[in-house]
């Protein structure tokens, strides 16, 4: 077995960084981030025509046709640029559409989300914030040939320029009767509210479903994969994708007060000679190291071994949750008062890992999974 990238891969990171470094530096991230749209729609074009947007969809419906590892690949550079955009939202989207859409409703949506023309996002979690199929409250009561549903969803993301949303709703009364719909943006009976979040540099927003109608072609999950199993299997590609964001966020951080030690004096001396200094940069090393390889045999999984994805998906997101949180307050610490004001780059990393801690399960949520798939 080959543990390393392609040669293809590692060009492909090449250029992502190249790009991300020439359009996308922080001085533009900010820029974007603060913008009502909270994207850039011309960026959002170009890595449309790049054929980023269209990674993992089918090159005969519009895109590339990759998997999961170079998909990893993209969401790392992402991350360590902080890169504002629905990128993951609608990768989201297009997964759950590849996996458990029919091939008229393939045609229907995926090439506009190869092209740009079209974002998705996914709409998953409610109040309860249960990740569990007891989580999912969201009713979809039949009504002749469509099915009304009436509820809410929480931290959607980027659900104020979304134009559709992929959604888990409960379509009966078992443990597990659990369906996934397209619902569009347009239906006056769908409400998008914006939440504020920790991290500007993520949108996210609560999905009102008031008896909005939703045609049988719409509802997903009806073939090989019914009900929850394909509900829990999107969830298990959502904690995958903010994980390998994280990956890329905690390096960029990382290199920040590595350059920034490498500069401050200190009682007559660079603080990075200190061992109060570089102890915890290289525990810092140590933990990264740690959660990406767990990440990338777990994305290896979600496409090669799909039995074994879930136990090494929820190591890897529990493990990156407590120790980039960890990695974002000691990087603070070791630029001293600094770094919490808006002028440095470091306090927005730290809150991208307050973000990335808790969105689609915390650590405690997925440690518990991996003692229960583990038998524990």
């Amino acid at each position: 077995m080959n543990f390393g990238f392609t040669e293809e891969q590692a060009i492909f990171r090449s250029e992502v960084r190249k790009f991300l470094d020439d359009k996308a530096p922080m001085d533009e991230v900010r820029r974007i981030m603060e913008s009502p749209e909270g994207y850039s729609p011309k960026l959002w074009e170009e890595m449309a025509a790049m054929g980023w947007l269209g990674l993992l969809v089918p090159e005969d419906q519009g895109g590339v046709g990759l998997g999961w590892i170079d998909l990893t690949v993209l969401l790392e550079e992402c991350g360590r640029s902080l890169y504002p955009s629905p990128l993951l939202a609608s990768t989201l989207a297009a997964l759950a559409l590849r996996e458990n859409g029919s091939a008229e409703q393939q045609e229907r949506w995926l090439p506009g989300i190869a092209d740009g023309s079209r974002i998705l996002s996914v709409a998953l979690v409610e109040a309860n914030d249960l990740l569990g199929p007891e989580g999912v409250e969201l009713r979809g009561e039949p009504d002749g040939a469509e099915i009304v549903l009436r509820g809410e969803k929480l931290f959607v993301p980027d659900a104020g320029i979304a134009t559709s949303f992929v959604v888990s709703f409960r379509s009966g009364d078992g443990p597990q009767d659990v369906s996934l719909a397209v619902v569009d943006r347009a239906d006056e009976k769908v409400e998008v509210e914006n939440m504020p979040s920790v991290d500007a540099t993520k949108r996210m927003g609560r999905l009102h479903l008031d008896g909005v109608r939703v045609a049988k072609d719409c509802i997903l999950a009806s073939g090989s994969r019914p009900g929850w199993p394909a509900a829990a299997r999107l969830l298990d590609h959502a904690a995958a994708a903010v994980t390998a964001e994280a990956i890329g966020a905690a390096e960029g951080i990382h290199a920040l007060v590595i350059d920034y030690a490498m500069q401050r004096v200190q009682f007559g001396s660079l603080i990075g000679r200190f061992q109060g200094v570089k102890h915890p940069l290289a525990d810092m090393y140590v933990d990264i190291e740690s959660f990406k390889s767990l990440l990338y045999y777990a994305a290896w999984c979600l496409d090669q071994s799909p039995e074994e994805a879930p136990l090494y998906v929820s190591m890897a997101k529990a493990y990156a949750s407590d120790a980039f949180t960890r990695i974002g307050i000691e990087s603070i610490e070791l630029h001293g008062a600094l770094g919490t004001t808006w002028e440095y780059d470091a306090q927005l990393y730290l809150r991208r890992s307050k973000w990335a801690k808790s969105v689609f399960g915390g650590s405690d949520h997925h440690y518990d999974r991996v003692a229960d798939l583990g038998g524990l």
